[in-house]
């Protein structure tokens, strides 16, 4: 260590014998790029090459006799050419190199004088010029005096307080005996920017200098201020929250010591392990809870896992785990208040009868998964209610509409931000009980997405075998669900999922007929919407006529729900009148409105069906038949007609693929038919083969706008065809469903009640069905097939029989 300390004294020596000597500095130098900033004379400093040109600059240099010119470049580029250097540049001699073994090298320089680049020798690397060594010029006047002692003074300031200016620096300062060289001495240690730099390195005026220089301390300085400002502020921020932190820790070991939290009151942690210690927890789910408990104890309550574990352990007190479900009814209240809130729906209250009696025969309260499937409007959802008020239960009910994530039923993982349980457990947290009746709303508008398939996650909810240890993705643990009674709804089968139709036991719901429609108005609709319009009771009355025309002008519908929206107008108005009349009079709105058919129009306008929108198959060509769609029956008008032409057979009306076969299948049917057992004329005419060559039939279904699809029109296509080639009309309210097959057979179709409400309400009176479906109309009321005539038929020839 001493040896390496004489050899730096003796390299010092040196150095400084050179200084002295500055009249051995070449006239032509090589030039070392440097691209940090610029290094001022009188610096000792060690230098470290790596680049392959500037090793071997150094190397032409220390040939030359040890001096190289170091000039900073213009732009921070590599390869610099000497266009892209700076004019003015500092002299420094090579005191000692040393080869590294990567192959650049380590050397210490001194910095000498500047200099002036005055003409290029050769322009690339190894650059070499022509310089002009630049000397100060300094003068012993007072200012000069002055403001190098101000600036020695602002230095030391500086110094003091920034940790980063060693004690050498500042010995370095006071031994400069030179203006100059303690104004570059300054420069080069001041954060300046390396343009600023090379400003002052430019500059050969001392005054200048030196005035310049104080100008950088002075900002230096106002820095340094905001800086010490600024750390003061955080020394004392972090002292507070080190001390508050302390404190903290120290309330806490208090707090656990006592069991209470700062107000005296009992800390999360207590209050939760009272209630799972009560609930007596055993196997998997104590020994997850507990974990969780303990987890839970050792959180800062600041952090966000505190927050999801407080939440998790919330929901496993608040869920009903010894909940005993008991039998709080007998069956004659329950029919009781079925009856009293549901006007029909006889298969949906039979069902809940049966139900109930099985549970007080068997004295336990297992669930059961039954699907309203119906038209809108029916009663499907409010039925609901009254199963879980005649069976003394808690009612729960939400939609899957539109639903696409599976969590929404199963919940979320608890690793994320925000996790919540599924809507299973979420109503079994509301409800507070471990038998509830769960109402599940437009099963049949749930969606499949890249987040899961909600009805997928059903099937476990609902399947008895499965439920008994339902497991929910945030809980995490196994949870009897087998006592719920689950009522799902829909509006049509058909997007429901075949294995969760096989978890359920389907009861459809048909439209009402306008005696119904009636009824549920005079004991349901007018009572409560009267008092939702803020009418007394008995204040206004309908007349039957009026109530039977709104069903039949103005509601046609499946459901009541349009029937309710225009009793609703209906009382709006009234109620607009009263208000309006009762400035004038005192005694207004105290005597009864009745409604009859002419007030009916007056409040509602035109009625939205009359006579004419009925459908009538009226002219050759054309039959009535029967369709079922998610919103009730309905009748359908099937018209056809010919014309000169070779297309065959157009078909127009938005009919889906089903349906376009059924009427192909119906025209080749009807066309044998015709031309081997009629044999009609027309116009004269027989109707043969050739006559099909030369004639387009047309078959138009009206309401082009409205998709239609299903195997149940074939025979009235067929009895289209034939009435359209005989040119003899149907006979008058007739209507026909039913599919046929290539040879004439008539094969049976589905919602048969739904269609004979339809019928009913257009004023059919004969309907032709497949003889497959006679079974089906012992489920139709009595009072739905009340006037109508049924025509069961195996074949389509039976079905022309009776329709002409």
């Amino acid at each position: 260590m001493s040896d390496f300390k004489d050899e730096l004294d003796n390299v010092e020596n040196e150095i400084r014998a050179l200084i002295s000597t500055e009249d051995n500095l070449p006239p032509k130098l090589f030039i070392l790029p440097v691209q940090g900033r610029p290094i001022f004379p009188g610096v000792f400093t060690p230098l470290m090459i790596n680049s392959g040109e500037d090793t071997k600059v150094i190397e032409k240099a220390w040939e030359s006799g040890g001096f190289v010119g170091i000039v900073m470049t213009r732009d921070e580029k590599d390869n610099p050419s000497l266009p892209d250097l700076y004019e003015v540049g500092t002299v420094a001699h090579i005191i000692k190199k040393m080869n590294l073994p990567d192959g650049g090298l380590n050397c210490f320089i001194s910095t000498v004088k500047r200099f002036r680049i005055r003409k290029a020798i050769h322009s690339t690397s190894p650059m070499a010029v022509a310089v002009e060594y630049l000397d100060d010029e300094e003068s012993d006047t007072f200012e000069v005096k002055a403001l190098t002692r101000a600036l020695i003074s602002e230095m030391k300031d500086i110094s003091e307080n920034n940790p980063l200016f060693s004690e050498e620096m500042r010995l370095n300062m006071v031994n400069i005996d030179q203006s100059g060289k303690i104004a570059d001495f300054v420069t080069s240690v001041l954060n300046v920017d390396r343009e600023e730099q090379q400003k002052i390195l430019e500059m050969t005026n001392v005054r200048q200098r030196l005035e310049k220089v104080l100008v950088f301390i002075k900002k230096e300085q106002e820095v340094l201020r905001v800086q010490k400002k600024i750390q003061n502020e955080l020394n004392e921020r972090i002292e507070k929250n080190q001390r508050e932190y302390f404190l903290r820790e120290e309330l806490r070991s208090i707090q656990e010591e006592l069991g209470t939290d700062a107000d005296g009151k009992k800390t999360d942690y207590q209050k939760y392990k009272e209630k799972i210690s009560k609930l007596a927890f055993e196997g998997e789910i104590k020994e997850t809870v507990e974990s969780e408990l303990e987890k839970f104890s050792l959180m800062d309550p600041n952090s966000s896992e505190y927050i999801g574990t407080r939440n998790f352990l919330e929901l496993v007190i608040s869920l009903p785990w010894k909940d005993e479900p008991k039998i709080q009814f007998n069956l004659a209240d329950a029919k009781k208040i079925l009856e009293e809130s549901h006007y029909g729906l006889d298969d949906v209250k039979k069902r809940i009868v049966e139900y109930l009696a099985v549970r007080l025969m068997k004295k336990d309260t297992k669930g059961s998964v039954l699907l309203l499937v119906g038209p809108p409007g029916v009663g499907k959802t409010s039925i609901g209610k009254s199963v879980a008020e005649a069976m003394g239960k808690e009612f729960y009910r939400f939609s899957v509409g539109g639903l696409h994530d599976e969590s929404e039923i199963k919940g979320h993982r608890r690793t994320y931000v925000g996790a919540m349980p599924g809507r299973i457990i979420q109503g079994l947290k509301i409800t507070k009980s471990k038998a509830p009746v769960f109402m599940i709303d437009e099963i049949d508008k749930m969606n499949a997405s890249n987040q899961g398939d909600p009805s997928a996650a059903l099937l476990e909810v609902l399947d008895p075998e499965q439920n008994i240890n339902f497991r929910d993705t945030y809980l995490d643990l196994p949870f009897d669900v087998s006592n719920i009674l689950f009522i799902l709804t829909a509006n049509s089968l058909d997007t429901v999922p075949e294995p969760l139709l096989d978890r359920a036991e389907i009861v459809e719901l048909a439209g009402y007929i306008d005696q119904e429609k009636i009824e549920i108005a005079k004991k349901y609709l007018i009572p409560k919407n009267a008092e939702k319009n803020g009418l007394k009771k008995g204040q206004v009355k309908f007349t039957t006529k009026a109530l039977s025309r709104i069903a039949q002008e103005y509601a046609r519908e499946a459901g009541v729900r349009y029937f309710e929206k225009c009793l609703d107008k209906i009382h709006r108005k009234i109620v607009t009148e009263i208000i309006s009349q009762s400035s004038d009079d005192k005694n207004a709105g105290l005597s009864k409105i009745i409604i009859d058919e002419k007030l009916v129009e007056k409040y509602l306008g035109k009625p939205n069906f009359d006579e004419s929108q009925i459908k009538k198959a009226d002219v050759p060509g054309t039959a009535i038949g029967l369709a079922w769609t998610s919103m009730g029956g309905d009748t359908l008008l099937i018209e056809s007609t010919s014309f000169p032409g070779k297309d065959g057979l157009q078909l127009t009306g938005q009919m889906g693929d089903v349906m376009k076969e059924s009427a192909q299948i119906a025209f080749n049917w009807s066309k044998k038919y015709v031309m081997e057992k009629l044999k009609p004329s027309k116009d004269g005419s027989e109707i043969n083969s050739e006559w099909f060559e030369s004639n387009v039939i047309h078959l138009h279904i009206p309401e082009g706008a409205t998709p239609k699809d299903g195997p149940s029109a074939g025979i009235t296509m067929a009895t289209t065809f034939v009435s359209l080639l005989t040119g003899k009309k149907i006979k008058s309210n007739l209507a026909m469903t039913g599919e046929l097959s290539l040879t004439g057979q008539v094969l049976p179709i589905g919602g048969l009640r739904e269609k004979t409400v339809a019928a009913r309400r257009n004023g059919i009176k004969t309907i032709i069905i497949p003889k497959a479906n006679e079974r089906d109309l012992d489920e139709i009321p009595e009072h739905v097939k009340k006037g109508i005539k049924f025509i069961p038929v195996s074949r389509v020839e039976e079905v022309m029989a009776n329709a002409f």
